[in-house]
């Protein structure tokens, strides 16, 4: 079962804004790709079954339950909620913590959102797999506590496991997100697709084209797989609220 909490980008922002920083909790933006993880692999689901949040990263999805089972499912793109908060939520003098990404991509979210205690680290490739890896990239979060956000933009599984691992901790403090790409779209790193293209669920195709050898698998072979799992996959909805 997939629990999603009922919010849109603008529904969102007022609950990230009162979060505070003076307790933990993490987000989470499922699309195709993590439902097929969640299907797949129990620890993902358990990641996901820990979120304080949990917010629909997939027009896809939505037009798709939409269409086979009559839910109207609300949506908030990690890329855009990034962008949201950081324009209107943090503050000059917020801590905000970013984990991965290059410096001069941290440089340029600093310049373009005026954060003047921006904290960033990139762990190497792979480093889900190195015990002290993953150790360093957690000590780094936790020495930057307590923080207005995390930015966890390493990828799906790698940035679920951290947020959970930094639950299980009980060190840190601050609002953590679970957000993919979207550093790369707010730098300007990969161009977003047009915005009738989103609306129509179309992103995908969109970055299809862009980097056809990167994404054709996920695109094209492990993302139709998601369709023999609508039908049985439960969604639950509930009424987000301060955690």
């Amino acid at each position: 079962m997939l629990t999603l909490d009922d919010c849109d980008l603008r529904g969102f922002i007022p609950l990230a804004a009162s979060f505070g920083t003076v307790r933990y909790g993490y987000v989470v933006t499922p699309n195709v790709d993590h439902l097929i993880r969640l299907h797949d692999d129990p620890s993902f689901r358990l990641f996901y079954s820990q979120a304080s949040f949990v917010l629909l990263d997939s027009r896809v999805l939505a037009i798709a339950y939409r269409m086979l089972r009559g839910l109207r499912l609300r949506v908030c793109t990690g890329s855009d909620l990034v962008a949201s908060l950081l324009a209107e939520v943090a503050r000059t003098d917020d801590v905000v913590v970013l984990i991965g990404g290059s410096d001069e991509q941290c440089h340029k979210i600093k310049e373009t959102y005026g954060l003047r205690q921006i904290r960033h680290f990139n762990p190497p490739m792979g480093f889900i797999n190195e015990p002290a890896a993953v150790e360093a990239t957690l000590q780094f979060i936790e020495d930057n506590s307590p923080f207005r956000f995390c930015v966890l933009a390493v990828g799906s599984p790698q940035q679920e496991k951290l947020a959970a691992e930094l639950q299980r901790r009980g060190k840190s403090q601050g609002l953590a997100m679970c957000v993919g790409a979207s550093i790369d779209f707010l730098t300007h790193r990969e161009r977003r697709a047009p915005v009738w293209m989103r609306k129509a669920g179309l992103e995908w195709l969109f970055r299809l084209l862009q980097s056809p050898r990167r994404l054709a698998h996920r695109y094209l072979v492990r993302g139709p797989r998601v369709l023999t799992m609508l039908p049985s996959t439960r969604i639950s909805v509930r009424c987000a609220a301060k955690q």
